[in-house]
């Protein structure tokens, strides 16, 4: 193993200091992470450790941008369940030398526009002054008085990925979370580490580990919650000479550590798994066509295009069938554009 990454595994591996008694294991408290970023990927129900070709690897795997040999640009708008949450996504790569990748991610999930009743209440008896018990006779609430206020989360990721072989390659991700809800702020620093393997031709295999020290998520207010780490683990397999393309069936497990013994596939004790499956039909190397599972037990199906420098990315997801009770629809919508021109090839590279 090389000298720079057993350096890197010892300072990922750096004891936390003792917290105090306001922090806890915050279960779901990196949820909003684990949503999932690209519509390529998430139309293969997010099963993309072991694919991480492009520059979404970033998040999936960040041994995976070792894997470019040009510049990339990603961007994605995403509505879930509806209109109601607007989720973003923003990346760069850039190849350097003959071997090494850097990245930087961005993710935003946002909910505008909440209204805020707290300081709404008043006392009709008592010339309308504020109060704060809904039971107080005389109670109601006054709608000059409602505002407003957004809840955001926040994510940077920065990624630095290394091909020490044809066939293997690591990265690590630094990790900058910032969640806001009102007044109320608070802000976390992660690692993750991935590696990426490919045994044999048209076989690879991925894995991602997320949050490996576990994450502290500061608040402002005195709480801290740790976001415990994740293991992803992957595999895909190309099958070539299909309508002058391919047929990429792939696979992943997440391992959690989070006691999730009724919100995941399975379960041994406090250890849960999910899965994530899919394939992708690559037709003439022009149009993509695919379908997937994911851990939320959703199945998807999604599109896609390859122009001159841009890929055009469409997935599309439905928590359940019932037209009673169902949440609205989510669509995804992701471009990726790479630089491919010879001043921007990778040095080293024919």
């Amino acid at each position: 193993m090389p000298k720079k990454l057993i350096l890197l595994l010892s300072i990922f591996f750096i004891p936390i200091n003792p917290l105090n008694a306001q922090t806890e294991f915050g279960k779901y408290a990196g949820e909003f992470m684990a949503i999932g970023i690209g519509g390529r990927a998430l139309g293969m129900g997010g099963a993309f450790v072991a694919v991480a070709n492009d520059v979404t690897a970033g998040y999936y795997n960040p041994a995976g941008l070792a894997n470019l040999n040009y510049p990339q640009i990603s961007l994605m708008h995403s509505e879930q369940f509806g209109n109601l949450v607007n989720y973003d996504y923003a990346a760069v790569a850039i190849p350097f030398g003959t071997d090494m990748t850097f990245g930087l991610s961005v993710m935003r999930l946002g909910i505008d526009g909440i209204p805020d009743t707290r300081n709404a209440l008043v006392d009709r008896l008592n010339n309308d002054v504020v109060i704060f018990d809904i039971n107080q006779p005389g109670a109601r609430l006054d709608p000059s008085l409602i505002t407003e206020f957004s809840n955001q989360d926040w994510a940077f990721y920065l990624t630095f990925a290394k091909r020490i072989s044809d066939k293997f390659s690591w990265g690590a991700n630094i990790k900058i979370i910032r969640r806001d809800i009102a007044e109320f702020g608070a802000t976390g620093v992660g690692f993750d580490f991935g590696a990426y393997y490919t045994p044999i031709d048209n076989l690879s295999l991925g894995l991602n580990a997320q949050d490996i020290t576990t994450t502290l998520v500061a608040w402002d207010t005195g709480r801290n919650e740790l976001i415990s780490p994740t293991i992803k683990l992957g595999g895909a397999y190309i099958i070539t000479g299909f309508l002058g393309g391919y047929i990429m069936p792939v696979l992943d497990f997440d391992v959690r550590f989070e006691n999730r013994r009724f919100a995941s596939n399975f379960n041994l004790g406090p250890v849960s798994f999910d899965v994530h499956a899919g394939v992708e039909v690559n037709i003439e190397n022009l149009v993509y066509i695919r379908g997937g599972y994911n851990d939320v037990k959703q199945f998807t199906v999604g599109a896609g295009v390859k122009l001159p420098k841009l890929n055009i990315d469409y997935s599309f997801a439905r928590f359940n069938e019932s037209e009673i009770d169902r949440l609205p629809d989510s669509h995804r919508i992701s471009l990726i554009l790479t630089l491919e021109e010879p001043k921007f090839l990778r040095k080293g590279v024919n």
